[in-house]
């Protein structure tokens, strides 16, 4: 049904965002809320709920009350003509192993047609930097403060039920990694147990990542943010997110 309704791999862009919910509100939930977990379009839907609550296009809302506060002035859904110079390009792996052109329609400079609440910016690895820097001190930065402490406490634990991990109560994810000893927050994915995961880690971490085989993370008890940009699809053509954090970890002394 939702690939009849053209939400295969990506979404119409031709609809706005509130016509997005509304396409999302006809169609059947894939499973009872609570039940299990799945990757989809829930980011999207809070966009249009920021929309509604704060009066204003998405866009606007990122631009005056995250982007300008943290000083985020190379970050847009739409690129501006005298910067799309510097847009990076997107590559798949050949079958041979080269690198190939793998322009990603589902994201150009012009934007992605309709304001999404979990994918669409252009930005710089500076720009997001200062943002995951404003997550790991609490919702602040220098110049601002966008989140209180105890809500980002709270967004950054696992909200599955039972304290479940995504291995056992989502439905399988295209990653390079299982997700064993990992949790869900509100918008992240968050360490439980190393041990289980098997990657060089703490617990508390939280982290995602993008189609470019791009990732981030903050580790609040090493006091750490990490962002990784790359341009290589799908994610899980390499295993870099695991290899680097071993690299990162283990250039670690106390």
């Amino acid at each position: 049904l939702y690939r009849a309704n053209g939400y295969d791999w990506g979404s119409p862009h031709e609809r706005t965002l509130e016509e997005h919910c509304d396409a999302w509100a006809a169609l059947p939930l894939a499973f009872q809320p609570g039940s299990e977990w799945l990757y989809g379009h829930s980011t999207d839907v809070l966009g249009r709920v920021v929309e509604v609550a704060a009066g204003m296009p998405l866009d606007e809302f990122f631009r005056t009350r995250i982007f300008g506060p943290l000083g985020m002035h190379e970050t847009w859904f739409e690129v501006p003509d005298d910067q799309r110079h510097r847009c990076a390009d997107l590559w798949v792996a050949g079958p041979d192993g080269s690198a190939l052109p793998g322009g990603n329609s589902l994201m150009t400079p012009d934007g992605m047609g309709w304001l999404s609440g979990g994918a669409g910016l252009w930005g710089t690895a500076d720009d997001y930097l200062k943002f995951t820097h404003m997550l790991l001190r609490g919702g602040a930065s220098d110049a601002a403060r966008l989140l209180g402490s105890r809500t980002v406490g709270y967004m950054t634990r696992n909200h599955l039920p039972g304290g479940a991990d995504l291995e056992r109560y989502g439905r399988p994810l295209f990653a390079e990694t299982t997700f064993d000893g990992v949790g869900f927050g509100l918008g992240f994915a968050v360490n439980l147990d190393p041990v289980a995961t098997k990657v060089l880690t703490s617990p508390g971490e939280y982290t995602w990542g993008g189609a470019a085989s791009t990732v981030f993370w903050n580790d609040p008890l090493e006091d750490l943010t990490v962002v990784f940009a790359t341009q290589v699809l799908p994610s899980q053509t390499h295993p870099i997110r695991s290899q680097l954090r071993q690299l990162v970890y283990q250039s670690l002394t106390d």
